[in-house]
């Protein structure tokens, strides 16, 4: 069965199809070839479905479709494209690996993923750096509102992931299918900038470890000797030719085996929190013994630890004043004598404790920033200093300095890196068990750690280590260790090699997760130029992405500073998080039927600040990367615009272009909505009276209630006569109908045109109604009550003949029987359900109606049922589990019931009710009648009929008798003589014990059962009626009922007992419309089947779908 939901490509082969033909946006589409093929080889003679047995071609029964809708296969963005391509040009392969089904749970596949990739360099090599640049205060600031931007941006992906099933491609998926392919592809190209910088950063970050903590030697440029520009220079080469040779030598990791990389990750997640656990085991040792990390002072500035052996000037050996290091660095002898530096002269040299420890109170001095321009020199807050402010600054090498000039806004632009990686989880969406509980838990849960954990340090971190050792973003004045590390416990070397694995996972990712991101937007197509990049190894490696991305991830490896890459790649992903909050806002505020996420935390206010906190942090980072950021986003939104494949994934944008005006209304005449996009958009048909008011105003208010969806409605009727003689008439009411959509606060238009008869009017609306897109797709008209009355005979035909349009134009259409017990606008139910009875397969019309009218408050507090039928041949068990499986999916909460329906015997009841049924109609056909007499006599027959059929068994008009016995009771219709007592009567045989009541215009019963047409006063109907002959009259008498009649009336009786057996106390009930007959001589019968099947039941509202799917699993 999943197979063939695989196939049921919507729009396989139709020039109108719906959306990119993409398969994992699909559903089993009521007209794709397959359901077709399918519906043609199962066999419906069966009694019990008879009534839809004509549509089964095009609308499928249930039972037959509910395991293809339940069961889905969630393969990775673009990989089942490529797979249907290849089999497309190859023809079909002999033998296809199955698809296994995802295991991940939220542990392992969302949460531990999010905690790696937010977890990172920045941490481990600036953390310690921007609390003392930014102080506690600061610092705290930075991080509080970086992680509440990432926090809201996982409420809203929460909201868009958990709407439907999200394939893999994580946010690129979300954004695209929510906001359009314009929006989706620059988008994309962003996050997908953004993960290829994060490696480079990743790597530079590898490469500070590696040369300036673990191996120094190594460095190809020697820094010895070399002071200000030159020493940068240098140390920049050096990270440039390292992380040029660290890069190669990922990405041939990468190419040759990516599932090492996937293996390791878990040692590299474990380095990661290992790394972690030894900060706060440091931490907790300070409290009770503090290590040994000395830090000199010269004054108040601090000094380079290689610079000195001993922190004095001199010392006393044997009783000998000797001079130290330190003195001839500053001096330019080593005697006492010598002359020194005015600054080393004038001040004394003194030794802090770098780590005081957690009780020291250090906290308050290092609670406010204190920004440095760069090439200044560190100095101790609080410790005085004797120098001229004067003299310039010489021997500065022996200081610790600034690198970097510092702000707020830097410190911003540089840690907002260590945020991201929310996308983790959603990128592994085809991996996970139960993608829509699994993201929102473990992305939110990821993100609560990870900032407690950065927050925790920021206070830590200030209130156990010194201020310039903070401010040391090298550890220069601490013997070169890595500043974190000193603080861990048991040794740095924890930190050391525990950053450095992690930044090296970290890389790796990346480079694996960057070229995936490529593949699947150029596979998607919406971006010519980049479809080479679509392409790969046999087993669907991206090769020629995985190049590409090295070569931009190369551009940041040239940069050579982490300091300048982070703002960078900050940009792009804070692009990405501002499309992400829109997506989630926009689809909250247009309210389109599809938005049903099952995460229920969210709100458009928190899309909205979280999305005005990502735009204000990308300017407060910097403006002119932001500027630069914001300019690729729109050159490529412009080009898939104007040069793009055309794509059509029921994106937010789609919906908010029907209340634009022109250019909206021309977007809109492209193509049909997708499905996610369909709403009912509804063109009621009403009748006025003689003085233009209108006759159903209850249909106004079912209107209204189904008007959640906010869709086009338009309020139709028609005057008979001409345009030049009735357009007051018109006029008047035009300002009926108005009025009353005013009151029933029907937001849309009224429409009025004139006709020669009123079957005509009502074709013209159903054609004409509407502008370009905003066209009616649904087609609401009343159940014609009386239409069995002789005036209102045209009626009935009128109706018959609009479900025959509806069903050609492909309109969908809603007819509610017992209008006037419809309830106001100003009603409320309660309790009570709304009751499903889902038939035959209608494109999901049946599902999205309750769930509309429930966000009315006449219908929010009513329950949803579903029923099913089930035939004697299916597994009525599996088919529960698969209708609820298929309810998870589409977010709907109902009860479900299968509803069993095994073949029975067709009752004489059953045979009696079709042959007078039939008997009506065809004694038309020989009885030439004037108009009212002939509605007299039919009305006649039809009473006699069923008095007869009560009195003969009042017992049993229900109950089931054997085929014998039926087959005995039309023998016996057959057998009975036709007594023609003169050609102006006409006789009808209803059986030897007819009734002999007589009325005014009811048959009277002659002595042998014979039912003669006369009135009470014993006039014949000399005047009226053509002569019948009895060879006639026994033609038509001695007729066996027409047995697809049988067959139907038999499925309307079976399927009216069951529905009312367990929906007789429903507060609506919904139930598939079985088609009109084909031709016209049936239209008596149809409407008397629908009757039989509406019997007894109070609200009901017949449905039938419009040729297409309303609703998708799929987000």
């Amino acid at each position: 069965m999943l197979d063939n939901m695989t196939d049921c490509v919507a729009g396989q082969g139709r020039p109108n199809s719906q959306g990119d033909g993409n398969p994992k946006e699909r559903s089993p589409s009521i007209n794709s070839h397959r359901a077709g093929e399918a519906g043609k080889s199962q066999d419906y003679d069966g009694k019990n479905m008879a009534l839809f047995e004509e549509e089964m071609d095009t609308s499928p029964m249930v039972s037959s479709l509910l395991s293809s809708l339940a069961n889905y296969s969630n393969l990775p963005t673009g990989s089942r494209e490529h797979e249907e391509a290849e089999n497309n040009e190859e023809g079909p392969r002999l033998s296809q690996k199955p698809v296994t089904a995802p295991q991940l749970g939220t542990l392992m596949g969302v949460y531990l993923p999010c905690i790696q990739n937010i977890f990172g360099v920045i941490l481990f090599l600036r953390m310690t750096w921007m609390v003392g640049i930014g102080g506690v205060f600061g610092t705290f600031i930075i991080v509080f509102m970086c992680c509440s931007t990432t926090m809201l941006t996982a409420i809203s992906m929460s909201a868009i992931a958990t709407n439907g099933v999200v394939p893999a491609g994580g946010s690129y998926y979300m954004i695209s299918r929510s906001l359009g392919p314009e929006f989706g592809g620059a988008v994309g190209i962003c996050f997908y900038l953004g993960t290829t910088f994060a490696g480079a950063m990743y790597i530079l970050g590898c490469v500070e470890i590696l040369l300036i903590y673990i191996v120094p030697q190594a460095a190809i440029f020697k820094l010895e000797g070399l002071e200000g520009l030159e020493a940068e220079i240098a140390l920049l080469n050096n990270m440039r030719v390292y992380g040029t040779i660290i890069l190669s030598l990922m990405a041939v990791v990468v190419f040759v085996g990516v599932k090492y990389v996937n293996k390791l990750a878990l040692v590299f997640l474990a380095c990661v929190i290992l790394s972690i656990l030894a900060v706060y085991a440091g931490v907790i040792k300070t409290a009770v013994d503090p290590p040994f990390f000395p830090v000199c002072l010269l004054g108040n500035r601090t000094l380079v630890s290689k610079g000195y052996d001993i922190c004095a000037k001199v010392i006393e050996i044997d009783n000998e004043t000797v001079t130290t290091t330190l003195w001839r660095s500053f001096c330019d002898s080593e005697y006492l004598n010598a002359t020194c530096d005015e600054y080393f002269t004038n001040n004394n040299v003194t030794e802090i404790q770098g780590i005081p420890g957690v009780t020291s109170g250090i906290l308050a001095e290092n609670l406010f920033g204190n920004y440095l321009e760069k090439g200044m020199i560190l100095e101790k807050r609080g410790l005085a200093s004797n120098m001229d402010p004067d003299s310039p600054t010489s021997s500065s090498n022996h200081y610790v300095l600034a690198d970097i000039t510092s702000f707020f806004t830097l410190l911003v632009g540089i840690y907002f890196p260590s945020v991201t990686g929310i996308m983790a989880g959603s990128n592994r969406s085809g991996d996970l068990r139960d993608a829509q509980r699994s993201i929102p838990i473990g992305t939110i849960a990821a993100i609560t750690t990870t900032s407690t954990v950065y927050m925790s340090c920021v206070v830590l971190f200030g209130a156990c280590i010194e201020g310039v050792v903070l401010r040391d973003k090298f550890g220069e004045g601490v013997s070169g260790n890595l500043v974190i590390g000193t603080l861990a416990w048991p040794s740095p070397w924890v930190i050391v090699f525990g950053s450095f694995f992690s930044t090296c996972g970290a890389g790796l990712q990346s480079l694996t997760g960057a070229p995936r991101l490529l593949q699947a937007i150029s596979k998607d197509g919406i971006i010519p130029f980049l479809r080479v990049f679509g392409h790969g190894k046999a087993n669907g490696e991206p090769t020629w992405a995985l190049l590409l991305t090295a070569s931009i991830c190369e551009i940041g490896i040239i940069i050579a500073s982490l300091d300048s890459v982070a703002p960078i790649l900050s940009m792009f992903f804070l692009m990405c998080y501002i499309f992400v909050n829109l997506a989630c806002a926009l689809q909250t505020l247009l309210k389109t039927p599809n938005w049903r996420p099952r995460f229920k935390f969210y709100h458009w206010a928190l899309s909205f600040l979280g999305m005005s906190l990502c735009l204000s942090l990308m300017f407060v980072c910097s403006w002119y990367y932001a500027i630069v950021a914001m300019g690729i986003a729109t050159c490529i939104y412009k080009y898939i615009e104007f040069c793009g494949a055309e794509k059509e994934w029921g994106d937010g944008i789609r919906g908010l272009s029907l209340s634009a005006a022109r250019f909206a209304l021309m977007r809109l005449e492209e193509g049909p909505p997708h499905t996610k996009n369909w709403r009912p958009q509804i063109l009621v048909l009403v009748s006025v009276d003689a003085e233009q008011n209108v006759e159903q105003p209850r249909l106004l208010s079912l209107t209204n209630q189904l008007k959640a969806g906010r869709g086009l409605t338009i309020v139709g009727t028609s005057v008979q006569g001409t345009f030049l003689d009735n357009y007051t008439e018109v006029q008047r009411a035009d300002q009926s109908l108005r009025k009353l959509m005013e009151a029933e606060k029907v937001k849309g238009f009224s429409q009025v045109v004139i006709s020669s008869n009123l079957r005509d009017g009502m074709s013209h609306l159903i054609q004409t109604g509407g502008l370009g897109g905003l066209k009616h797709n649904t087609v609401m008209i009343s159940w014609p009550c009386n239409w069995k009355e002789p005036e209102y005979h045209q009626q009935f035909r009128n109706f018959i003949e609009v479900v025959r349009e509806t069903t050609v134009a492909s309109l969908a259409l809603l007819v509610p029987k017992n209008i006037s017990t419809f309830p106001l606008n100003g009603e409320c139910f309660t309790e009570g359900h709304i009751d499903v009875w889902w038939i035959v397969h209608d494109g999901g019309m049946l599902m999205l109606l309750p769930f509309l009218l429930r966000q009315h408050k006449v219908w929010r507090k009513c329950k949803m049922r579903i029923f099913t039928v089930a035939q004697m041949d299916d597994n009525s068990i599996q088919m529960k589990k698969d209708l609820i499986t298929f309810l998870y999916h589409l977010r709907f909460d109902a009860e479900v019931e299968v509803v069993e329906m095994h073949d029975s015997d067709i009752s004489a009841y059953t045979y009696e009710k079709t042959l007078i049924m039939e008997q009506r109609s065809q004694i038309l056909k020989q009885m030439h009648l004037t108009k009212n007499e002939m509605e007299r006599e039919i009305q006649s027959i039809t009473d006699s009929s069923r008095g007869s059929i009560r009195r003969k068994n009042p017992s049993a008009l229900h109950s089931q008798h054997r085929p014998e016995e039926a087959a005995s009771l039309a023998e016996k219709l057959e057998e009975e003589p036709v007594a023609v007592s003169n050609p102006k009567q006409v006789q009808l045989i209803h059986g030897k014990n007819a009734s002999t009541t007589t009325s005014p215009t009811t048959p009277a019963v002659s002595a042998g059962g014979a039912t003669t047409l006369t009135d009470n006063k014993g006039t014949d109907k000399g005047k009226s009626l053509l002569a019948v002959t009895p060879e006639a009259g026994k033609d038509h008498f001695n007729m066996k009922p027409n047995q697809t009649d049988v067959r139907c009336m038999h499925t309307a009786m079976r399927l009216n007992e069951v529905i009312t057996k367990k929906s007789k106390e429903a507060k609506l009930i919904l139930i598939s419309m079985p088609g009109p007959p084909k031709n016209r001589v049936g239209n008596e019968n149809y409407m008397e089947f629908l009757e039989v099947l509406t019997e007894g039941l109070n609200r009901i509202l017949l449905v039938r779908g419009g040729g297409r799917e309303v609703i998708t699993i799929y987000s």
